[in-house]
């Protein structure tokens, strides 16, 4: 009876594990990712100047759009962190033992995860929340251009917050369809390892871009 009841008690946890990694890979990629894409797109507008820039990244055409994506941003966004810091305290890397490749990723996930979440928090305090809700206004295109390019270590942290996003979406994606059995067979996760390299290039090259944009304008 007892041996009975220790199995339902593990099954039961291990299914309780399984779907909060479920729900955890799903928030990150619907609709955190996809919010994150769109951000990293939009703040290219800052390549056509100060007006399209407000327009497209702080302007709302209603007073409730910005709660509305407020919530659709910020509360899968603490779920995601609060699972992915349970995997962070309950994870052993097994690097030294086993120096594979897909090893390193996986450590270099759970190490730019950290990175993420203090650029993440920074950046949604200091760019979204102060401005509205301390000066009153959003944040003004001038400011962070000029931050951007006369103040080095907030231009550092975005070079590296970026870099630090990019690879965590890029590889989270890769990770996701493996989960979910979108791909199973070794010629298809060989496929899907480039695909990873090509997403994170490209999510690299407009977080970048938008920072030089930004840091021109600053001039």
């Amino acid at each position: 009876m007892t041996d009975m009841s220790t199995a339902a008690i593990s099954t039961h946890r291990a299914d309780g594990i399984f779907l909060r990694s479920r729900l955890g890979s799903l928030l990150a990629v619907l609709p955190l990712g996809v919010w994150t894409i769109v951000h990293l797109w939009n703040n290219l507008a800052a390549f056509n100047g100060p007006v399209a820039w407000q327009h497209n990244v702080t302007e709302y055409g209603h007073p409730f759009a910005f709660v509305v994506t407020s919530i659709i941003a910020l509360l899968p966004l603490v779920l995601h962190t609060i699972w992915g810091i349970s995997r962070i305290l309950t994870s052993q890397p097994n690097n030294g033992r086993y120096p594979y490749f897909a090893n390193w990723k996986y450590l270099l996930q759970r190490l730019s995860a950290l990175g993420v979440f203090l650029f993440v928090c920074a950046h949604v305090w200091l760019a979204m929340l102060h401005p509205r809700l301390v000066e009153g206004r959003a944040e003004p295109f001038a400011g962070i251009a000029h931050e951007m390019h006369h103040h080095a270590p907030t231009l550092i942290v975005y070079v590296l917050g970026v870099l630090g996003v990019a690879y965590h979406l890029a590889n989270g994606l890769q990770t996701f369809c493996m989960g979910w059995g979108v791909v199973s067979s070794r010629r298809a996760l060989t496929k899907l390892n480039g695909v990873a390299i090509l997403v994170f290039l490209c999510l690299l090259a407009m977080g970048w871009g938008a920072i030089y944009a930004l840091w021109t304008a600053g001039a």
